[in-house]
């Protein structure tokens, strides 16, 4: 029995690969994380970069508490079942009037996870709309076949490699994903996505959780982890990482040194680098 979708919205997860707009948070409780992020910021000399941006739950109680939210994991739940492990949390923010854009890409082309089951959930915790750059999505593209990308390291992409998509994509089929602060986006792994610049005077600040069942493999590398956030884990194939008791603790931390260098290594495998902390 389905905890938070209807038997209908699940159908049309399956058949578009989207959800949204889904009311996950306040919008008071979103500003309140929006100022914990801010006053982060603030004391460590400007915008969240590098490091900071990847496997966030490790770094701050409140995201890790987040990732472990009922509200979130039931709706996750009902679409991937009752063990879910939360393999990442990424930050994408677009500062006012800049000209960093997302291009069109799967994820599912450079993750190496062997599931088509990945689910994220797209938390908005400012406005997300067409003039602040909100993100646009091919409704059924997580149907098809993996598409052929290309890296293009372009200095203004916010993805690791700038890979994007290296064939037409039809952007008259594209749907704009607006949505109000607090509110958030549901989308399945392997759907064609991307984003344009933000033309708006606010920035457009945008945290994403990615959750997977646990019989998930990694594919291109010897480890990775992931969280267990409910249920259990029969499986073993992701090494559980820490729940932070605090911002920045000490066990925390080391953990995440690890996790994120390997992760960075998984997002550049085939380029022969490294990865960059910018």
């Amino acid at each position: 029995m389905s905890k938070r979708l209807t038997a209908d919205l699940i159908a049309r997860y399956d058949q578009d690969g989207v959800i949204f707009p889904r009311r996950l948070l306040s919008a008071a409780d979103a500003a309140g994380y929006r100022r914990q992020l801010e006053a982060f910021e603030a004391a460590h000399g400007g915008a969240l970069k590098g490091a900071y941006r990847f496997k966030s739950h490790l770094l701050f109680k409140w995201l890790a508490d987040l990732v472990r939210a009922p509200e979130v994991l039931d709706l996750v739940e009902d679409l991937i079942g009752p063990d879910i492990l939360c393999w990442n949390t990424n930050w994408f923010i677009k500062e006012p009037r800049t000209p960093n854009f997302v291009s069109w890409h799967q994820d599912n082309n450079y993750w190496g996870l062997d599931t088509r089951k990945l689910v994220s959930v797209w938390i908005a915790l400012s406005p997300a709309t067409r003039a602040s750059g909100c993100m646009r999505l091919i409704p059924g593209s997580h149907r098809g076949p993996t598409l052929p990308h290309v890296d293009t390291f372009h200095a203004d992409n916010m993805l690791t490699r700038g890979q994007e998509i290296a064939v037409t994509v039809d952007e008259a089929k594209a749907v704009d994903i607006t949505l109000e602060t607090g509110e958030a986006a549901v989308f399945a792994f392997g759907i064609a996505h991307s984003s344009p610049p933000n033309q708006s005077d606010d920035r457009r600040i945008a945290i994403v959780l990615r959750y997977i069942p646990p019989e998930t493999r990694q594919t291109v590398a010897a480890w990775d982890s992931a969280a267990l956030v409910r249920g259990t884990d029969r499986f073993g194939h992701f090494t559980h990482e820490p729940v932070p008791t605090r911002d920045f603790d000490p066990v925390a931390v080391a953990f995440h040194l690890r996790a994120e260098e390997q992760q960075r290594q998984v997002y550049y495998q085939g380029t022969g680098l490294k990865g960059h902390r910018t």
